[in-house]
This record gives C-alpha cells, structure tokens and sequence, in this order.
C-alpha cells in the first residue's frame, strides 16, 4: 500500500508542537506537512516565521488543501471543539488531550462513525509507550485479565524524588514546578484526574468498555506527607500513583487511580522519575512490560508522529471489543488492603468502615492503621479531613490462567 500525503493543519505550538514541527523535518519520508499553525497569542516570539501562523481557526479547518488536523492546545473545551469541526468537516484528527476526549468519548465516537474519518490519540496514554495499538490489535483475541500501570510523569516525578533524595512532598512538588513537569496548579496531576482520564481510554480499547470519568473513583498523592513515605522506606517499598483495570469476573471489570506500595520485584518498582510503565497480563501470556517515556516535547511529539504515520495508510481505530464484549460490565466490589493515616479524633468512626485490622499505631495527633475493606468505602474515608490512603494490595478475583475452558475458546470463536 502506497502512503498518501498529509497536510497538515495544526493547533498549538508549544513545547509539543514544536518539538512535532522539528521532528517533520527529519522524517522527509513520511511525506507529511503542515501547511499552517493556529495560535492564541498574537505578540509570543516564535523559533519559526509569522507566515506559518494564522490566529483564526476556520482558516485551518475550512481550508481544503488540509486533510489532517493536529490537536496539541491545553484547552479542553476548545479542543473539542476544533475536534468536533474538523470530524464534520471530513478531516482526519490526531490529538494528545486525554481530558477532552475522556470527556466526550462517546459523542467521539460517534462523530468518527456518523462521518467516517479516523480520530487517533496514541500521545493521550502514555506519550512515547504506543500502549492504545497494542491494546487495539495484538490483544484482540486473548484474554486481558488487567491492565496496570504509572501513566503520569509528574506525580512519578515527585515521588522519585522524595525516595531517591530523600526530600519532603512538598520540596518534591516544588523541584518538578521549577522544572517544568508540574504546573502551579498541579491538582490535575497530584490530584489523579489525568490518570484517571488515561485510565477511561485505555479502559475502552483493552476491555471494550465506554465510561464517564465520574464513574472511575480517584485518589492522588496531595495529602502523602513524611508518616507514609517514612513506613514506605522501611519497608522498601516505592510509592507510585497507579492505574489498575482488572477482571473481577468472567463478565466484570473494576476500574481505579490510587497511590500504592510498590515492592522491589513488582515490574513498576524501578519505573522512575517522568517514565511511564504499564503491566498487562493475559490469559495465555502471563505477564508483559512497556515502558517509555511519559512526558516531555519529544516523547509526545513522537506518538503524534505515529498517528501521524498510520494515518498515511489510512489507518483508523475499529473499537471491535466493544462489540465482542457488551456482556462485561464495569463494577467496583472488591476489597483492598491499604495504609491509613488518621486523626487521633477520626479513630472511632473510622474503625466502622475496615473488615479487618492488621495493625495500628497512633500518637497523641495522628495514627496509621493497616487493614482490609470495601473498595467502595474508600470514597467516604478520602473524604474525613486529615485521612490519606495508600493501597497495599487488592483483593481481586481475576479469571485464572489455567481455568480456561473448551466454552470460553468457543465464545471467543464466536464473537470475533
């Protein structure tokens, strides 16, 4: 198959956009072009002319010699938008924001089959692992039993940093503000909201399962403070932000974001510093491992490059697991084993919500106790003023490797 060309119109030209522009111009062979950049600010210094900007965004998307947009602006809403637009318009849509499309993915979806052109966003996961077209298409007929992983740079960042140097939370948080991989307001990242919106798409493509980011419960990093990271080094243990998707059940799958203990032979333990990492396993293949990249000009960059690519032969996403899998079903009853730090005063009413407590320990302002409960407790516990959670494990059922039968082969059989 021969590769058409891609002309480009492009939205954004920050670190990624630019560091797209600069990737372009060393893969000649791919024979994509942007013919023209829209940006906001009309007074910004830019590394290139002012003949490759315009500031009015229908002069990209009604423009006809423009087959391809490129989506890279932090604005969700408007981002939308342009999406929106240039989908209605005909044209094909690359973009990295995971807020906006988790936001709108079923009128995404919608809008890709009502006018039949494709809409990539490899860069939205996990910027340089391309975790979304393996899910897509190698892991189309086995059995995915879960999908775990560190999809955020910065919160990754942060907790290197206060394992490897040593340091508090909030000096940590205060060194990747400085270097670029939080911003001011970082409760996006700290908070889990971008896991979250990762995990929603990577739901989608491994399991076939369409939510709304209300749906999957989230707990960040910003309440971890020195109690946790003390017990975690003695321990040694590291301290992640995790995203977990996992069957329950032949016909169920839980969802969630949450800070966990990783210990040193767990595949995510050496994940460091901006890297990303993510841990399937499967029925017949056990256990496998990506790693890469998750933030930064040019890991991004070179996943909107991929798309890039793939749409030059006409690639596009086939969604066939939501077809083949409408009998699975997204529910959260499991329990989890976890590290809770308290308020001496919350002690009492706490208590109510565990199963079963392991160990407890507590001064005169504040305590931990470790112990199991009810995933769906969790919400209502994150909730007390001064409560911070740290999952140590959870108690999940997941279809077992060597449990497979002759009718689960057929079903397979028949629904692809």
């Amino acid at each position: 198959m021969s590769r058409k060309n891609i002309n480009i119109g492009l939205f954004g030209f920050g670190c990624v956009g630019y560091g797209l522009y600069e990737v372009l111009q060393k893969t000649p062979g791919l024979k994509a072009n942007i013919l023209q950049i829209c940006v906001k600010d009309k007074n910004k210094e830019r590394p290139i002319g002012n003949e490759h900007f315009t500031f009015d965004k229908n002069e990209i998307l009604n423009n006809e010699n423009i087959n391809t947009i490129v989506e890279l602006i932090d604005d969700a809403d408007a981002a939308f938008e342009i999406v929106k637009t240039a989908l209605k318009n005909g044209k094909a849509v690359v973009t990295a924001n995971k807020k906006m499309i988790a936001e709108h993915f079923e009128e995404l979806l919608e809008l890709q089959k009502q006018y039949k052109v494709p809409l990539l966003y490899e860069a939205s996961a996990c910027a340089s692992i391309p975790i979304i077209r393996n899910l897509e298409e190698y892991y189309d007929n086995d059995l995915l039993e879960s999908l775990e992983g560190i999809v955020n740079g910065s919160t990754n960042y942060i907790l290197s940093r206060t394992a490897k140097d040593n340091v508090s939370y909030a000096a940590a948080l205060k060194d990747a503000q400085e270097k670029g991989y939080a911003e001011s307001n970082p409760i996006l990242d700290t908070g889990g909201f971008d896991a979250k919106y990762k995990l929603l798409i990577l739901l989608a493509h491994a399991f076939g399962i369409v939510l709304k980011p209300d749906d999957i419960y989230n707990i960040g990093i910003d309440k971890i403070g020195d109690l946790e990271l003390n017990y975690a080094k003695e321990k040694g243990y590291k301290l992640k932000l995790v995203a977990h998707a996992f069957k329950t059940g032949k016909h169920k799958v839980s969802a969630f974001v949450a800070p966990r203990f990783v210990k040193p032979n767990d595949k995510l333990f050496n994940v460091d510093d901006v890297y990303n990492g993510v841990v399937l396993e499967t029925a017949f293949t056990e256990h496998q491992f990506f790693v890469g990249k998750g933030a930064g000009a040019y890991p991004t960059a070179s996943a909107v490059l991929s798309d890039i690519s793939a749409l030059s032969y006409d690639y596009q996403y086939e969604y066939k697991k939501m077809e083949a899998n409408k009998r699975l079903q997204f529910n959260n009853e499991f329990s989890v084993n976890v590290l809770l730090k308290y308020p001496v005063e919350s002690l009492t009413k706490i208590k109510l919500y565990f199963n079963h407590i392991n160990e407890l320990y507590q001064n005169n302002t504040e305590g931990y106790l470790i112990g199991a409960l009810d995933f769906s407790h969790l919400k209502k516990l994150n909730s007390i003023e001064g409560v911070s959670i740290i999952i140590e494990s959870v108690e999940q059922n997941p279809l077992k490797k060597l449990e497979i039968n002759i009718n689960q082969i057929f079903e397979l059989n028949e629904i692809n």
